[in-house]
């Protein structure tokens, strides 16, 4: 089982971006603290990142499943490993 682990990072904010992080923890606010909120935040921001490559291999094989058979090309393993050592 691999162990979990915590780093603490410092972070500057301008006084505008703090104000509104301020908004948005506490009482008022969605998240009960900075750290909270900030999880969140990479949290989202990773899942978009992966969302984003998702879409874009499949956009690559909805091209790929759509060109005609005529433009593929035979290939053996090696032509793979070689084209991808390049």
């Amino acid at each position: 089982m691999s162990r979990a682990t915590t780093t603490t990072m410092t972070v500057r904010l301008s006084s505008t971006l703090s104000d509104f992080v301020a908004a948005n923890v506490g009482e008022h606010g969605a998240y009960e603290n900075v750290s909270e909120y900030i999880r969140d935040l990479i949290r989202r921001d990773k899942e978009r990142i992966e969302r984003e490559a998702f879409d874009r291999l499949k956009t690559e094989l909805t091209h790929a499943y759509a060109a005609p058979e005529s433009s593929y090309l035979p290939l053996t393993a090696a032509d793979v490993i070689a084209r991808n050592r390049t």
